[in-house]
């Protein structure tokens, strides 16, 4: 009995980078616009930083702006949708999606202006938005209705979140508030340090949420 063969000479080495899908090119599109903000983001810079060819991510995105679309719709995912309350009251429901959604766009400051710059028409999006209607619907909201309501959520929602985004980029250093004890300190002013920068947030949601009963 022989033993087995060695290896033949010329053998290819095994891979070692995982192959590119549009999903991982995606998260590392946020990683990298986490890490240097959107202004310096490039194509180009995507692919040296995933260690391919630049030219391999237009094997999967047709250009920025697709990819883009694919940043948004990881930005989604991270809300995790499918674990909402989905069995609950739909405010309920409603309010813990947008309180997910300021959450996650916050903790990606830079790639909001991503998210709320392109309509998201990936399948788990759709999917929610599908649920989201048929949820409310059951409570007797016609669709065209629950729709208007939807849209009015996620614009408040993802335009505080571009707020807070822009201000703690920067923006709040540029405030002019004059100082207590100043002669141009004013009822403004004091107000303005008794509150947070976000904390109107809940305020402004349960506001509407409560609007909308004269809808449903």
């Amino acid at each position: 009995m022989t033993a087995d063969p060695g290896p033949p000479s010329g053998l290819p080495e095994p891979p070692t980078r995982p192959a590119l899908t549009r999903e991982y090119l995606a998260l590392a599109a946020l990683a990298l616009i986490d890490a240097h903000g959107l202004r310096k983001f490039s194509m180009r810079k995507l692919g040296t930083a995933v260690g391919f060819d630049p030219m391999a991510v237009y094997r999967h995105y047709d250009d920025q702006e697709a990819l883009f679309d694919g940043v948004a719709e990881a930005l989604f995912d991270e809300v995790d949708a499918g674990s909402l309350p989905w069995d609950g009251p739909w405010r309920e429901l409603a309010r813990e999606y947008c309180t997910r959604l300021r959450d996650v766009l916050l903790r990606h400051p830079h790639a909001v202006q991503v998210f709320a710059t392109r309509p998201v028409r990936s399948p788990a999006s759709i999917d929610t938005g599908v649920r989201m209607l048929a949820k409310l619907h059951a409570d007797g909201i016609p669709p065209a209705d629950a729709l208007r309501l939807a849209r009015c959520l996620r614009e408040f929602t993802v335009g505080h979140a571009l707020s807070i985004a822009v201000a703690r980029l920067g923006a709040e250093r540029r405030s002019r508030k004059p100082e207590p004890g100043s002669p141009g300190y004013n009822l403004l002013a004091e107000a303005a340090d008794a509150t947070a920068l976000d904390d109107h947030f809940a305020l402004g949601l349960t506001a509407l949420l409560r609007g909308f009963r004269a809808t449903g």
